[in-house]
C-alpha cells in the first residue's frame, strides 16, 4: 500500500487551514481496507487525533472485481432484473424511503426489487452529559472502506466527487480517502462509539466481500435505532445452499404408493369426516405425487424446476443462508470475534433478525394472503381450536425445529383424548359404586362405635370415626379397583405415545427432506471465545519471549472449568435443600395450624380442620412453587454459563438438564411427601414423633393419604397451568410491551412530525426477541409428569391436561405469529434431549404408580383382608380389621385429653397393624402388618415387571419407521440413481458426438497435409500430435473436454474459485 501527500497542502498546513486529505492508493482485493495492515496501523497512529469514520457520501461507487462465480451463475441461467452482481453491489446511504413506502410493505430495498433477507439493528445513544468546547479544535481521522458505496445526493457530496479533494486531483477508482481534519462538530461522541462504528464498518465490509448487498438509512439520528438491511443475491444463495447441503425439489416426481383393499375405503371415509377439521391452507393439499429432492448443486441447475430465482428459495431459507454468513464472518482487525452473536454480545449491534412476511392482519382480498396471515387466520386464533395444525406451513415459515415442537405438542394432545376418556370412565366407576362400597359404608355407620384416639396432645378430645364419612366417600372416587387398571393403562399409554411420536417424527423427516442430513458445524459461543482469548493473553504475558505465531490454538481444559463445576454441584445441592426447606416449612404450618384449630371452641371449625389445613397448605405450596420456578430458571442459566460450554447445542443441553432437575424437584417434592412420607413416621399413641419437642408429626386421614394426594396434585397442576398461561405467558409479555411503549413514547413524539407508514423492520424490532423453545418444552414436560407419574391418584389429570393443551397450542401459535420476532429457520432431525427425558419419565412412572397403588392406597390391604382374613370372603369387617387398640392409661403425662365429652374412655382406636395392649408383645407390629407388607412388595415387583414386559411388546410390535416410508426411501434412491445415470448417458453421448466431429476434422487435416496444401508444416515446437502415414493421431480430447464446460454450464477453471466461502 502506498501513501502520498495531497499536492495542495502539507500536513502542517492541514493543522491550521482546516480539513485536508491524504489519499491512500490501494489495489482492489477481496479484503477490506480496514483490514489492511498499513491502513489499520495508520489509523492507530493517528488515534491521538481522534478516530472517526468518514461519511459514506464522500466516495463514488467503486466497482469490485468480478468474481468467477458471478460469471458462472450468469452462464447457468439467463439473467433477470433480480440478479445483481457484486460489481453493482452498493451500500446505499438513503433517507427513509417515503417514495417506496408501498414497496412490499417494507420488505424490499428502496429499488422495490431486492428482498430484505435480514436486518441488523444498532442504537445511536444520547450523550447529553458530555460537553465539548468549540473553541478548541480537535483533529480527527476518518476511515472508510474500499467497499461499494452509493453516491450522495447532497451538493457537498457532488463537489467532493467531482474534485476528489479540495485543491487536489479527482479521486480515482480504487483509492481510499482518509480525512485529516479538525473536529469542529458540536456532536459529542464517546470513544466507545468510535470503536463500535469501526467494528460495524469492518463487519459490513466483510459481508459485502461475501457477496451480500447492504442498505441502511442515513445516520442522521441523534439517538434511536438504525437499521441495516441485508440482501442475498442469487449467486450467493446458490453458493451457500450448496455449502449447507440444502435439499430442494427437482423436476422429477413420482406417484406415492396407493393403498388397496379394505383400507382404501376406510381412508376415504376418514378423509371425508376429517375434512371440516382441516385448515384452509393454499397449496398445501397432500396429493398422491411427490417431487424428488436432492441437495442443491450449481452443477445440476438443469435438474431443478427454477421458474423464478426470486421464489426458488423461500424467505425462511434465505434468512437461514444469510444467518450462516453472518455467523461465520470474522472481525480480525477491530476485534477478535466471529459472527453476529459475538457482536451482539459486545453491544456492537442491538439485534439481528429476519423479517416477517408483512402484517398478520388480512387487509383486502383473502386470496392474496401471505404465509403469516394464513397462519394467523387458520392457526393462531382461539376460534380455530378444533382444526388440525398446518404443520407443513409452520415448518416452512419458522423452520424444522419449531415445526417439530408444534408437531410433538399436537401428537401429545391428540393422544391425551383416549387417556381422558378412560380417566372419565374410571372416575365414573367410582361414582357408580360409591353407595355400594362396604368400607366407606362401615366408616359412615353411626352404629359402629369406633372411638378414635386424639389428634393432638392435651387440647384434642377423642372423636368418632363416622365424623370422617365425607373423606372416606371422596377417597373411594379415586381409590377403587379401576384405579389399578388405569395405572397399567397409563404406563402403556406413555410407551405408545413415545412409539407413535417416533413414527410421526420419521414421517415428518421424510416429507420435510430431513433424511440423511448432517449436523451443522457450530461456531464457539461469544463467552467461550472471550475466555479463550483471556487465557491466551495471560500466557503471552507470562511468556513474552515466545513468538505469537508459534502459539498453538488454545482451548479450555477441565482445570479451567473446575471452579464452575464445583459451584454447579454446590449450588444444585443448595437448591435441593431450599426446596426441601420450603416443603418442611409447609409441614410445620400444617402441624401448628391443625393444633391451633383443634384448640378452638367452635365445633364447626374443629370438624373442618383437615379440609381447611390441606387446602391452605396446598395454596401456599403452589405460590412457593411458582416463585421458585422463576428463581430456578435464572439460576440454571447462571450455572450453565459458569460451565463455559463451547457451542450453543452444548449450552442448550446443559441448561435443559439443570432446569429440568431443579423444576422437577420443585414441582413434585410436596407431592412425593404426601404420597410416600406423610404418616409413615408419626409413631403411635403413647410414642409419637415430635417436631421441635412440641408438635406431633401429622398423620393421614382415616380414609388414607390418597385423597390428600389427589387434592395436592389437582390444585398444583391446575393452578400452575392457569397462572402460567394467563399471567406469565399473556400478562407479563403485555406488561413488557406496555413498558417498552411508554419508554419509546418520548422519541415517538419527537418524530411525529416526520411520521410515515411504519416499515416492516421497524414493526418487527418492536416485537419481543425469540429466546428459544426451552420454556415451552419444560412446561409440557412437567405436565407430562403430572399426567403419568401420579395418575393413579387423580384419573382426571389427562382431561385437564387436554383442555389446557387445546388452549396452549393456540396461545403459543399466537405468540409466535404476532408477538415474537421471526426466528431463524433452524434445521433439526428430532426434538433432541427432550425425548430422552420423556422416555426416562415414562419408565419412572411405572415405579411411582406401583408404589402409589401398593403403599399409598388401601388396595393391597383390602385384597389381603378379603382373601386371607375375611370369614365370609367379603369386605365386611375391614375397618375394624385395620384399627388397633390403645389403652388410654398408657398415655404419657400431659398428652391425654384435658377434658372429654365421650364419658369414661378406657380404650381408643388408631389406624395401624399392631398388637393390642393385652398381648405379650403389646404395641408391636402384628402378623397382619408383615403379611400386608409382603403383599405390597410383591405387587410392586409384579406390577413393574408386567408393565415393562407389555411396554417392550408394544415397542416391538410397532416399528419405528413405517413400512411405507421405507419403501418410498428405497424408491427415491433408485429414482435418483436413474436420474444421474441418464444425465451421465447424455453427457457421454454429447462427448462421443464431439469426438466423432474431431476425428473427421483430423482426417481432413491429414489429407491436406499429405497433399501439402492448405496447411503449413509443423514447426519445431508444435503441440499438435504427430500423424502416421494413415493420417491417424491421438484425438485432442483435452481440448474438447475443456470446451465441454460451455455445455455443462461450468467454467473449466472455476472449481477452486467457486469453493471460496466466507472466511472463518
Amino acid at each position: 500500500m502506498a501513501f502520498r501527500r495531497s499536492p495542495s497542502s502539507g500536513f502542517s498546513e492541514s493543522r491550521t487551514n482546516g480539513s485536508s486529505f491524504i489519499r491512500a492508493a490501494t489495489a482492489l482485493s477481496e479484503s477490506s481496507s480496514i483490514q489492511s495492515d498499513g491502513l489499520f496501523n495508520l489509523a492507530r497512529d493517528y488515534s491521538g487525533l481522534g478516530l472517526e469514520p468518514m461519511p459514506y457520501s464522500l466516495l463514488e461507487p467503486i466497482a469490485l472485481k468480478e468474481q468467477p462465480w458471478i460469471q458462472e451463475a450468469q452462464s447457468l441461467l439467463e439473467p433477470n432484473d433480480m440478479q445483481i452482481s457484486p460489481s453493482e453491489d452498493k451500500l446505499p446511504v438513503v433517507d427513509s424511503p417515503e417514495s417506496h413506502a408501498c414497496s412490499g410493505e417494507g420488505l424490499f430495498f428502496t429499488d422495490g426489487q431486492r428482498k430484505v433477507d435480514y436486518v441488523l439493528v444498532f442504537h445511536h445513544r444520547r450523550h447529553g452529559s458530555i460537553r465539548v468546547s468549540t473553541s478548541v479544535t480537535h483533529d480527527h481521522v476518518s476511515v472508510v472502506s474500499n467497499g461499494n458505496f452509493s453516491t450522495s445526493t447532497g451538493s457537498d457530496g457532488a463537489e467532493r466527487r467531482g474534485r476528489g479533494m479540495p485543491g487536489g486531483p479527482p479521486a480515482s477508482v480504487g483509492e481510499v480517502l482518509m480525512e485529516l481534519g479538525s473536529g469542529d462538530s458540536h456532536e459529542a461522541v464517546e470513544p466507545v462509539d468510535h470503536e463500535m462504528r469501526l467494528i460495524r464498518q469492518e463487519f459490513e465490509t466483510s459481508l459485502m466481500e461475501a457477496g451480500l448487498e447492504i442498505e441502511r438509512d442515513k445516520e442522521a439520528k441523534a439517538h434511536g435505532p438504525s437499521f441495516t438491511r441485508v440482501h442475498a443475491p442469487w449467486p450467493v444463495l446458490c453458493r451457500e445452499a450448496e455449502f449447507l447441503k440444502i435439499k430442494v425439489p427437482t423436476k422429477t416426481s413420482y406417484d406415492l404408493k396407493e393403498e388397496s383393499g379394505f383400507s382404501t375405503g376406510i381412508n376415504t371415509v376418514w378423509r371425508k369426516l376429517n375434512h371440516p377439521f382441516q385448515p384452509k391452507v393454499p397449496h398445501q393439499e397432500h396429493g398422491r405425487t411427490k417431487l424428488l429432492s436432492h441437495c442443491f448443486s450449481r452443477d445440476k441447475l438443469h435438474l431443478y424446476n427454477i421458474t423464478s430465482k426470486d421464489t426458488f428459495f423461500d424467505n425462511s431459507t434465505r434468512g437461514r443462508i444469510v444467518y450462516e454468513i453472518l455467523r461465520r464472518t470474522v472481525c480480525v482487525r477491530t476485534c477478535q470475534t466471529i459472527g453476529i452473536s459475538s457482536l451482539i454480545a459486545k453491544g456492537v449491534y442491538d439485534a439481528a433478525f429476519p423479517l416477517h412476511d408483512g402484517d398478520y392482519k388480512v387487509i383486502g382480498h383473502t386470496e392474496e394472503r401471505n404465509d403469516r396471515q394464513v397462519l394467523h387466520e387458520e392457526w393462531a386464533r382461539y376460534s380455530a381450536f378444533y382444526k388440525h395444525q398446518p404443520i407443513d406451513l409452520v415448518r416452512k415459515y419458522f423452520g424444522e425445529k419449531i415445526g417439530l415442537y408444534f408437531a410433538w405438542l399436537g401428537v401429545y394432545t391428540q393422544l391425551l383424548i383416549p387417556a381422558s376418556i378412560v380417566g372419565i370412565f374410571v372416575f365414573g366407576y367410582g361414582v357408580a359404586t360409591l353407595d355400594t362400597n362396604i368400607p366407606s359404608l362401615e366408616m359412615c355407620d353411626e352404629r359402629q362405635n369406633f372411638t378414635m384416639c386424639p389428634l393432638c396432645d392435651g387440647a384434642c378430645d377423642y372423636w368418632r370415626l363416622n365424623t370422617a364419612c365425607g373423606t372416606a366417600r371422596a377417597s373411594h372416587l379415586f381409590d377403587n379397583p379401576a384405579t389399578v387398571f388405569f395405572a397399567i393403562f397409563m404406563s402403556l399409554w406413555a410407551v405408545l405415545f413415545l412409539e407413535h411420536w417416533k413414527r410421526k417424527q420419521i414421517s415428518l423427516s421424510f416429507s420435510w427432506d430431513l433424511t440423511g442430513i448432517e449436523d451443522d458445524e457450530e461456531q464457539p459461543r461469544p463467552k467461550y471465545e472471550n475466555i479463550v482469548l483471556q487465557k491466551r493473553q495471560r500466557k503471552q504475558q507470562k511468556k513474552k519471549k515466545k513468538k505469537k505465531n508459534e502459539s498453538a490454538e488454545e482451548k479450555l481444559t477441565w482445570k479451567d472449568r473446575l471452579p464452575g463445576y464445583f459451584i454447579n454441584v454446590s449450588s444444585i445441592l443448595f437448591m435441593f435443600g431450599l426446596t426441601f426447606s420450603a416443603v418442611f416449612g409447609v409441614i410445620i404450618y400444617r402441624i401448628t395450624v391443625s393444633a391451633l384449630m383443634a384448640m378452638s371452641s367452635d365445633p364447626e371449625l374443629k370438624s373442618n380442620v383437615r379440609v381447611t389445613v390441606t387446602a391452605t397448605a396446598v395454596m401456599i405450596n403452589l405460590v412457593v412453587i411458582l416463585i421458585l420456578d422463576e428463581i430456578y430458571g435464572a439460576v440454571a442459566v447462571w450455572l450453565t454459563e459458569l460451565e463455559i460450554p463451547k457451542t450453543e447445542t452444548n449450552y442448550e443441553e446443559r441448561l435443559i438438564i439443570k432446569a429440568f432437575l431443579l423444576k422437577f424437584m420443585n414441582a413434585y417434592a410436596p407431592i412425593f411427601y404426601v404420597a410416600f412420607f406423610k404418616g409413615r413416621f408419626a409413631g403411635r399413641p403413647g410414642s409419637y414423633v415430635y417436631v421441635f419437642n412440641d408438635y406431633r408429626m401429622e398423620e393421614c386421614a382415616p380414609g388414607g393419604c390418597l385423597i390428600e394426594l389427589c387434592i395436592q396434585l389437582s390444585i398444583i397442576m391446575l393452578g400452575k397451568q392457569l397462572i402460567q398461561n394467563n399471567i406469565f405467558e399473556i400478562g407479563i409479555p403485555k406488561l413488557k410491551k406496555l413498558v417498552r411503549a411508554l419508554k419509546d413514547k418520548g422519541s415517538e413524539v419527537e418524530e411525529k412530525q416526520e411520521e410515515r407508514p411504519p416499515r416492516q423492520w421497524t414493526l418487527d424490532y418492536a416485537l419481543a426477541p425469540f429466546e428459544g423453545l426451552t420454556p415451552e418444552y419444560m412446561e409440557m414436560i412437567i405436565q407430562f409428569g403430572f399426567v403419568s407419574l401420579f395418575v393413579a391418584s387423580f384419573p382426571l389429570a389427562p382431561l385437564f391436561a387436554l383442555l389446557n393443551n387445546v388452549i396452549e397450542i393456540r396461545l403459543d401459535a399466537k405468540k409466535f405469529v404476532t408477538e415474537l420476532r421471526r426466528p431463524v429457520a433452524a434445521r433439526a432431525k428430532d426434538i433432541g434431549v427432550w425425548y430422552n427425558i420423556l422416555s426416562g419419565m415414562g419408565k419412572f412412572s411405572v415405579i411411582i404408580n406401583a408404589f402409589v397403588i401398593s403403599f399409598t392406597s388401601d388396595f393391597i390391604p383390602r385384597l389381603v383382608y378379603q382373601y386371607v382374613y375375611s370369614q365370609s370372603g367379603t369386605m365386611h369387617g375391614f375397618i375394624d380389621h385395620t384399627l388397633s387398640y390403645f389403652n388410654v392409661s398408657n398415655f404419657k403425662p400431659g398428652t391425654s385429653p384435658d377434658s372429654t365429652d365421650h364419658g369414661d374412655v378406657t380404650v381408643c382406636r388408631y389406624k395401624d397393624y399392631r398388637e393390642p395392649p393385652w398381648s405379650p408383645d403389646a404395641y408391636q407390629f402384628s402378623k397382619q402388618y408383615w403379611c400386608v407388607l409382603a403383599a405390597r412388595l410383591a405387587f410392586v415387583i409384579l406390577f413393574q415387571n408386567l408393565v415393562m414386559f407389555l411396554s417392550l411388546v408394544v415397542a416391538w410390535v410397532i416399528p419405528d419407521v413405517p413400512k411405507t416410508i421405507v419403501e418410498q426411501l428405497k424408491r427415491e434412491k433408485k429414482l435418483l440413481v436413474d436420474v444421474f445415470l441418464q444425465e451421465e448417458k447424455e453427457k457421454f453421448q454429447l462427448i462421443q458426438s464431439l469426438f466423432t466431429k474431431d476425428g473427421a476434422n483430423l482426417q481432413s487435416c491429414s489429407a491436406m497435409l499429405q497433399s501439402g496444401q492448405g496447411l503449413a508444416p509443423l514447426g519445431r515446437y508444435s503441440t499438435l500430435p504427430p500423424l502416421n502415414s494413415q493420417g491417424e493421431g491421438l484425438p485432442r480430447a483435452r481440448c474438447r473436454a475443456s470446451s465441454f464446460s460451455q455445455f455443462s454450464g461450468r467454467a473449466a477453471n472455476s472449481e477452486n474459485e467457486n469453493s471460496v466461502h466466507t472466511a472463518v
